[in-house]
């Protein structure tokens, strides 16, 4: 079984338009045909991105965050891993992945992430390409 970081942008993406693949690897996790994991500091990073950017109310934010941890193994990370992407706030999904022993990265992060192609044999792919490699009923 694939275990995944979906990145704050696939979280958002899935949120936001429930007939994308993004959703559909969230649904995966979900179901828990893959097993999800993730960390305090990207959950800390899609509240804020749903409170300032999308002006989610405090109350929303946090029930957003509640559901992932529902289907997710919440991992602790030292935020010592650095230098690896030029995005700094990219670092803490790779570290992540590293210290919940991912398979995959499913991102939409085409300028930082998904040039890096793998990290430490962890994947870190499109949310297109992972379900065209894991869910082939969903027609990609």
């Amino acid at each position: 079984m694939p275990v995944v970081v979906l990145d704050t942008n696939i979280l958002i993406s899935a949120l936001l338009s429930p007939q994308s693949k993004p959703y559909r690897c969230v649904y995966l996790a979900r179901t828990r045909n893959i097993k999800s994991v993730t960390c305090k500091e990207i959950l800390d990073e899609l509240k804020d991105k749903l409170s300032n950017k999308l002006k989610y109310l405090a109350l929303s934010c946090e029930a957003v965050a509640q559901e992932i941890i529902s289907f997710s193994e919440v991992t602790t990370i030292t935020n010592t891993l650095q230098n690896v992407s030029p995005d700094p706030k990219d670092n803490m999904v790779i570290e992540c992945a590293v210290i919940g022993k991912a398979t995959h990265i499913i991102t939409g992060d085409k300028k930082h992430l998904l040039p890096l192609v793998s990290y430490q044999g962890i994947e870190i792919i499109s949310a297109s390409d992972f379900l065209k490699l894991f869910d082939p009923e969903s027609g990609s």
